[in-house]
């Protein structure tokens, strides 16, 4: 099957030609005669979606998985990890045995594993996490919440007593650790990076504020380069100079998430987040008192922000697709190298979203 694009990005370039796919892998690029228009790039992969078009995850079941799934494909994403917000620990329970019984690609994106984001969070960045719901590191809970469903990656504060022990626990299960919603000065970053910790959540959002002579746990995740730096690139959690700093700073290790909430794709209204109230207004979701509380940004959005900053298209791709998957270590999506899962977005010229495949089926279609 031919996917009809004149272009493809493949690896660092775009590459003129048609791509064939053949049993659900990408079999051939830069095949002629192209097509007239329309480029092909990796699947987005987004690592932090706490929920999308109507949809929170912690209260979804299996219809409702189906159903954000295909409104998150219309946004070009093939992969996804949902987000927990810290939340009471049956409720944690009850969520993750629904997503234990999801099939790993129903109808839509692949689901890549469950995002813990909590509850080892400090409450002094507690952000829009409910702080009744915080706990300190525990062992003990860590393996209930882990053997009760697919967790897969997990935001933490390493400053909390017990912090470096659950993050070498975490990681030894295979389960990456990032570091967020902390006050982790910069030893304590370097010394959560050393243990096993692979990215910062969001950056800048919810953590120790940087200072000259404290950089904090931002400071330490740009100069490191063994841990990706996280960011929301929607004009709301960032000032545009910001977020392209960071992106400079940290180029081939910058991933975009969206942190979206059930919001997402819909209009201004109430919504719920996990147990929270979130009144969302002019593209900003928010507790009553004014929190930030996840977002409405969506991954085609933060690609074509990323490039109106002056980043280059292939970088911005990047952001939204190898880089993330390098991050959980699934070296096989975010690429249309031959060989490779066909999880494919088809862009206009305007990079937007006219298509998405997962291995090879059309999940959506503009």
């Amino acid at each position: 099957m031919r996917v009809g694009v004149k272009a493809a990005k493949v690896g660092d370039a775009i590459v003129t030609g048609d791509v064939v796919i053949e049993d659900g892998k990408v079999a051939e690029v830069g095949v002629s005669p192209p097509g007239k228009r329309d480029l092909a790039a990796p699947g987005f992969v987004d690592l932090q979606v706490n929920g999308f078009g109507g949809v929170d995850f912690l209260a979804a079941d299996a219809d409702g998985y189906r159903s954000a799934g295909r409104v998150l494909a219309g946004t070009g994403v093939t992969a996804y990890q949902p987000t927990f917000i810290t939340s009471p620990m049956e409720s944690y329970r009850r969520a993750l045995e629904v997503a234990g019984e999801l099939e790993p690609a129903p109808g839509g994106p692949r689901i890549l594993g469950i995002h813990l984001e909590g509850p080892w969070l400090n409450p002094l960045w507690k952000g829009a996490h409910n702080p009744a719901n915080l706990a300190k590191p525990d062992l003990e809970a860590a393996e209930r919440l882990c053997a009760a469903g697919p967790v897969s990656y997990v935001t933490l504060a390493p400053e909390l007593p017990g912090g470096l022990e659950l993050i070498g626990w975490l990681t030894e299960r295979g389960i990456i650790v990032a570091c967020g919603h902390c006050d982790a000065d910069a030893h304590m970053a370097h010394a959560a990076f050393d243990r096993g910790a692979r990215a910062v959540t969001h950056i800048y959002n919810a953590q120790r504020r940087w200072q000259a002579r404290d950089p904090g746990v931002a400071g330490v995740a740009l100069v490191r380069p063994d841990v990706t730096v996280q960011a929301i690139v929607d004009s709301v959690h960032l000032a545009p100079e910001t977020a392209y700093a960071a992106f400079l700073a940290s180029r081939g290790r910058f991933a975009l998430v969206t942190d979206a909430i059930m919001a997402a794709g819909l209009g201004d209204g109430a919504y719920r987040l996990g147990d929270r109230s979130v009144t969302v207004a002019e593209g900003a979701a928010r507790l009553d008192d004014g929190t930030l509380a996840g977002s409405v940004a969506t991954m085609d959005a933060g690609v074509r922000n990323l490039m109106a900053l002056g980043a280059t298209l292939t970088d911005a791709l990047d952001a939204s697709s190898r880089v993330p998957a390098r991050l959980v270590g699934r070296l096989e999506l975010g690429t249309l190298e031959p060989g490779a899962p066909a999880d494919i977005v088809v862009l206009d010229d305007s990079m937007t979203v006219r298509r998405t495949l997962v291995n090879g089926s059309e999940v959506w279609a503009a």
